[in-house]
């Protein structure tokens, strides 16, 4: 009997022990841990977001988006998983905070004072400037004070702190209405569709959307530039903040913060509304028939973009050539054509089977340490001026002390191959780089324009289902009747 205590109180002191030694790995305690020690305990991130095309998005399927990569990234650093939750508006985002159902919010929100009593900001990852949008047709506003419609923007935003200053230090008599209930993004597509007048958004999202929706148009900037953060809950604990600081300074320092931004806000530039307007109608009238194609061959990239690429090259016309005798939808020369069996030119399926396969060689042909998302850019540079001109340029870099490997450095270089300067220091001399350059940013604003655009008609197509599907739920079918005699 005493024997059997023994052993009972042997059991207990061993569970107190291990009790001890597992309580900051129980994932439901957290007194005593710090945030980021929590998170860690918890073996999950939880960030909230808004969906834009910025920010977060999927494609095939595949969570995208600058925001979410930066995302997946910080919990890779802290050694743990992703939890990505969508909000619908700027409100909702930020109860998550409050309720602490989020440790981060990251939704490409611009600095605001008047948070920072309740929230606290990590650092800058990029700046834009706040401007003001009306649809393309209707009068141009010179100025705030002479608006001639309802202005609206979201509650809980940076937009809304921006016009309380402006009224009561220039304009007295600004008038605005305030939705509860609607992101930044869908007040910007809202003023694109003509169901609003006048609303404010970042530059850099008006940019992307007006990719997709050509008729939103900038009436004024009433920012200068201005730094986009994440948001965290504000209290004595500085661990988050001190754990993202040291997370963006490495992102920095190794390069991949000048990628990232490369990739999603590299090709945001000049908007023409014509060119944009005209590829948009194209996709409607010409696509649907060659998509079928432009699916089949894409074998390395995803099919939106070599129709991109087929855009740029010939605007989808299979009878295109050039006063240089390329032809066809994918403009092969010759030699390419006869280097991928194509024996027509101008036959559809032939010159985009060709194409799509003299890409897959020139990304074989790229350096391998050139990063996995970027050797596309390289090889579309080597397929329109040639992969020796390619080379050079990346030469050119390293000599200058850009990376080599590096998209955003080495299209920096690409006009300078046709400065005598420049390419007098090159192995092939000159090169037509600034219309390569122009080449691959083109395709890249284009395949932006199509994925978006796609996609909106989908989310279009599922809402309008979605609203049949709830229009027979409240209006059950009826059996006719049948008259009896």
């Amino acid at each position: 009997m005493k024997r059997l205590k023994i052993n009972y109180l042997f059991i207990g002191l061993v569970t107190v022990l291990l009790a001890l030694a597992l309580w900051p790995s129980i994932p439901w305690h957290s007194s005593g841990l710090d945030r980021t020690e929590q998170i860690k305990a918890r073996g999950v991130l939880r960030v909230s977001t808004l969906n834009s095309p910025l920010t977060y998005y999927t494609v095939n399927k595949a969570p995208a988006g600058m925001d979410y990569e930066l995302a997946k990234r910080f919990a890779d650093y802290l050694g743990v998983k992703l939890q990505i939750t969508v909000r619908q508006n700027l409100s909702e985002l930020f109860d998550d905070l409050e309720e602490d159902k989020a440790d981060v919010l990251a939704a490409g929100l611009i600095y605001n004072s008047d948070r920072q009593s309740r929230f606290r900001t990590g650092p800058t990852y990029y700046s834009v400037s706040q401007q003001l949008v009306y649809r393309m047709g209707k009068p141009r506003p010179p100025n705030l004070g002479a608006l001639k419609g309802r202005l609206t923007v979201a509650s809980d935003s940076a937009f809304a702190s921006t016009l309380r200053d402006i009224r009561q230090n220039q304009y007295p008599d600004l008038d605005w209405a305030i939705s509860t209930d609607q992101s930044p993004n869908a007040l910007l597509e809202a003023v694109a569709d003509g169901k609003l007048d006048y609303t404010v958004g970042d530059s850099v999202s008006i940019a992307l959307l007006q990719r997709i929706h050509p008729q939103l148009a900038v009436a004024f900037d009433i920012t200068d530039e201005e730094p986009v953060t994440w948001y965290m809950a504000r209290d004595e604990d500085d661990s988050l903040y001190a754990a993202m600081l040291d997370y963006f300074n490495q992102m920095a320092e190794e390069g991949a913060m000048a990628r990232l931004d490369e990739k999603y806000l590299g090709h945001v530039g000049t908007f023409d509304y014509v060119d944009t307007r005209t590829f948009l109608r194209a996709i409607d009238s010409m696509l649907p028939a060659i998509r079928p194609l432009f699916q089949k061959y894409a074998s390395e990239i995803d099919w939106r973009l070599l129709a991109a690429i087929s855009w740029q090259e010939s605007h989808w016309n299979p009878q295109a050539t050039s006063p240089t005798g390329v032809r066809g939808m994918m403009m092969l020369t010759r030699n390419t054509a006869d280097s991928v069996n194509v024996s027509d030119r101008t036959d559809p399926e032939q010159s985009i089977r060709g194409g799509s396969a003299y890409l897959v060689k020139m990304m074989e042909k790229v350096p391998p340490t050139i990063p996995e998302d970027e050797r596309i850019w390289f090889a579309l540079a080597a397929y329109n001026m040639g992969y020796a001109h390619m080379l050079d340029a990346r030469r050119l870099t390293e000599k200058q002390k850009g990376n080599p490997d590096s998209w955003a450095d080495v299209k920096q270089r690409l006009p300078m191959l046709s400065q005598k300067r420049y390419y007098s220091q090159t192995t092939y001399g000159y090169a037509r780089g600034q219309e390569a350059y122009n080449y691959v940013e083109n395709i890249r604003i284009y395949q932006l324009s199509l994925v978006g655009y796609l996609q909106e008609q989908e989310r279009k197509l599922a809402q309008q289902a979605a609203m049949e599907a709830q229009l027979g739920k409240d209006y059950p079918a009826v059996a006719p009747q049948v008259a009896m005699n």
